[in-house]
This record gives structure tokens, C-alpha cells and sequence, in this order.
């Protein structure tokens, strides 16, 4: 007689959903991200690179470390979310990697909107 397995490790049908929705929110957000997030350098045409705000040069640092740094915590969480086992006893981490992936670009856009007067 064979012993059942726990719960926490049979197949999950809905393994699919955090990757597929991560997938469709980095299609979309990623190009936009690098895109303004690129261009932001011209918020400091106005008043060149040395008299600008702190405030202002605050912002373009972070997104420019975002893109960079996050750009990698991106990559690293998205590869990770799609290769963890698809049972249910990984659910929440799939969760919370898909989370992680999409926030670097979520934050440079929402950095990049929001930029302070220069």
C-alpha cells in the first residue's frame, strides 16, 4: 500500500496564471520603461546638469539605477518564476516573483511620470 502524497505537493492547474500575467505586464511595460526612462536625461536640458534641483537629479539617479540593477532583478525573478516546480506548495512564491518582476519597470515609469521641476 502506498502512502498519499500531501497536498502541498500535487500538480497545481492554475501554475500558469502568475507567469502568463507577469509575461503580458512586462510586454508592455518594458519598452515603455526603457524608452522614458532614456529620455529622461532631457528634463535637465533647461537648466544643465549642474544647477538642476537635487530633487530632480535624485529622481534620474534612481531611474537610471532602476533600469540598470532592476533591469537584472527583473531578468533573475522572471527566469525564476517560470522554472519553479509547478506544484502547489510553490504558489505563493510564484506570487510573489511575479510581483518582483514586474516592479523595477512599474517604478522607473512611475518615477519617470512623476519627475519633480528642474
Amino acid at each position: 500500500m502506498t502512502t498519499p502524497r500531501p497536498l502541498h505537493d500535487h500538480r497545481d492547474p492554475r501554475a500558469w496564471v502568475a507567469p502568463l500575467v507577469a509575461t503580458v505586464l512586462l510586454v508592455l511595460l518594458v519598452p515603455f520603461a526603457v524608452a522614458l526612462g532614456g529620455l529622461s536625461a532631457m528634463a535637465t536640458d533647461s537648466c544643465g546638469p549642474d544647477s538642476c534641483s537635487p530633487a530632480l537629479m535624485t529622481s534620474l539617479t534612481l531611474i537610471y539605477g532602476l533600469l540598470v540593477y532592476g533591469g537584472f532583478f527583473t531578468f533573475l525573478a522572471y527566469v525564476a518564476l517560470w522554472a519553479l516546480p509547478r506544484t502547489r506548495r510553490f504558489a505563493a512564491p510564484r506570487a510573489w516573483l511575479a510581483a518582483a518582476a514586474v516592479t523595477p519597470p512599474a517604478a522607473v515609469l512611475f518615477l519617470v511620470l512623476t519627475l519633480p521641476r528642474p
